[in-house]
């Protein structure tokens, strides 16, 4: 009796409770905060699988996708009944989710007509270097004025012309006015809310930024842009706020809550982070590496290589805040690849003790350019690279440049960031899943020179997602005024060693970058089938005709002299 009493009371001292569906690269997350102290109370996580059908394709099932989002929903509150938690306290879920990744469906079946195309694919190569060469100059930034973003395989325009090119299924979707285009997050929010029985079809600024068919100034879909990768208007979602109420739910154990808060992955973890002052950064260690600097209700444009993107609107009536971002293709994914194709880890886990083991990569230098290099380069015909080896480099060494190259990578978008908006950051807030690699935050806080801080509770993007939603208006029971936010308790790594030796080891880390530029290329190569003209070169020309010409000559003289 006594038992079931102070169960009870406990549900009661919950008080208001905040969802998040945290859809990431390689994995699924649904985690429940109390919105009074934002502590996490239970979460389910489920992997995603990932395709390679060629090389440089990336992949995803949507159905896959939206499957995991229920079943994690499902295991939570299975979860919080057992701890006696009453999930009708569950007054609001927000969504946050990896950007860019591309979507097209049927909204009369409700079916997508092809796989989720995801932000890392490189197949728009050859449309990218295309679009490049018909702007004036060949200037990648030809579009930078309105998206913030250089022309790119990485945004979502262009994966789109893609599936309308190549996709039949999806070209007569488009003809016949029965396609939908989306990122994850509009994908998810349709479907949950009815999907083909009348979901909602829309987007927030955070992720409609991030697809190059975003007009930043004007904060809606720019028919310019539009037009510019002739992409028809009436296939996009609408664009709404990142705290709003878009639908509730309409089927499994929530049904009936609001979904009221939306933003793309890092932009949910700026906030997560607490990062609302002009000037305050995070950056968060996932598949890719991504820094996020706030530079308030105007943008910054970069001069530097880093994008310009939206921070986040929270709600209809606030103002848009604007982020300075740095992104990184590969970081966390290059663990995966150091287990599932070198096969020198079985876990993650056992990477820093492998690293550990040396302290040192020896002089070795990686650069994991899988997918081209991202900021500060946006050099997509760059490709990975592994030098500096001796007779004395072993896997510990390799996993330990692999580690540095994590570090190194975000050094270059900081020294970006601190150019463009001349203030220099004293210290880094840091978050994702490789953060509780030790030896990797360490060695970021040595080669930055600066401290770096993490929060104790890591799930930072799952959080900005409930802050939004439990903000919205109309359900309102999370307050954002800066005296009502929880202090967040952390942990700080100091740089150790000294500042000549970090440089040293990043002018090493630099040189290794040039060695891995410009290797990849769609340009027609001689394959060795096909004869090639000795004067195809015009230096080699002139020099074998002189020297015909000067042999021919002294041959006469030769003659003349007899």
């Amino acid at each position: 009796m006594n038992g079931t009493m102070a169960a009870s009371s406990n549900r009661i001292m919950l008080g208001p409770l905040v969802a998040a569906i945290d859809q990431g690269t390689s994995s699924t997350r649904f985690l429940v905060f109390n919105a009074k102290t934002a502590e996490l109370l239970s979460h389910h996580q489920v992997e995603i699988k990932q395709s390679f059908p060629k090389e440089g394709w990336v992949e995803e099932d949507p159905k896959e996708i939206l499957q995991s989002v229920y079943e994690c929903m499902d295991r939570t509150c299975e979860k919080l009944t057992q701890l006696n938690i009453d999930i009708s306290n569950i007054k609001a879920i927000g969504v946050t989710n990896q950007r860019e990744t591309t979507l097209v469906w049927d909204k009369e079946t409700g079916e997508p007509l092809y796989n989720a195309i995801v932000w890392l694919d490189l197949r728009t190569q050859s449309t990218v270097e295309r679009l490049i060469n018909k702007t004036p100059g060949r200037n990648k930034n030809h579009l930078k004025h309105k998206t913030g973003l250089p022309i790119s395989t990485y945004f979502s325009a262009v994966k789109l012309r893609w599936l309308m090119d190549n996709v039949e299924k999806v070209h007569e979707a488009v003809l016949s006015h029965r396609a939908m285009f989306g990122t994850v997050d509009s994908w998810l929010i349709w479907c949950l809310t009815g999907g083909k029985k009348g979901g909602v079809h829309c987007t927030d600024v955070t992720n409609a930024s991030r697809t190059m068919l975003f007009n930043i100034h004007t904060m809606d879909w720019d028919p310019e842009l539009c037009k510019y990768f002739d992409i028809p208007m009436e296939i996009l979602p609408k664009v709404r706020s990142s705290s709003e109420i878009y639908g509730l739910m309409k089927s499994g154990p929530l049904t009936g809550v609001p979904i009221s808060g939306c933003l793309g992955d890092q932009s949910a973890a700026l906030v997560g982070q607490m990062c609302f002052k002009d000037g305050q950064a995070k950056n968060t260690y996932g598949t890719g590496c991504f820094l996020l600097k706030n530079v308030g209700t105007k943008p910054v444009m970069s001069d530097h290589g880093l994008l310009t993107t939206i921070a986040y609107k929270l709600g209809r009536d606030k103002p848009a805040c604007y982020a300075l971002e740095g992104s990184v293709a590969i970081a966390g994914a290059v663990v995966h690849w150091l287990m599932d194709n070198l096969g020198i880890i079985q876990t993650s886990t056992e990477l820093e003790k492998l690293a550990a083991d040396v302290g040192t990569s020896y002089g070795c230098y990686f650069v994991p350019a899988f997918s081209g290099l991202y900021a500060p380069y946006w050099e997509p015909s760059a490709r990975g690279i592994i030098c500096g080896l001796t007779q004395f480099t072993n896997r510990s060494h390799l996993a330990f440049a692999a580690l540095e190259a994590v570090c190194f990578q975000t050094r270059e978008i900081l020294d970006a960031m601190n150019q463009d908006s001349g203030i220099h950051l004293s210290q880094l807030q840091v978050d994702g899943g490789m953060t509780s690699n030790r030896l990797l935050m360490q060695l970021q806080a040595d080669i930055l020179s600066i401290p770096v801080v993490k929060p104790s509770m890591p799930e930072t993007t799952a959080l900005g997602a409930a802050m939004a939603a439990g903000a919205a208006e109309g359900v309102s029971v999370w307050s954002l005024n800066p005296e009502d936010l929880t202090e967040v308790t952390s942990e700080k790594f100091e740089p150790q060693i000294n500042p000549e030796e970090s440089e040293l080891r990043y002018a090493r880390w630099k040189k290794a970058v040039q060695r891995a530029m410009n290797w990849e290329t769609t340009e027609p190569v001689n394959n060795g089938n096909e004869e090639t003209s000795i004067f195809s070169s015009v230096p080699l020309g002139f020099y074998i005709l002189g020297s015909m010409f000067m042999l021919i000559g002294a041959k006469y003289i030769a003659a003349g002299q007899k």
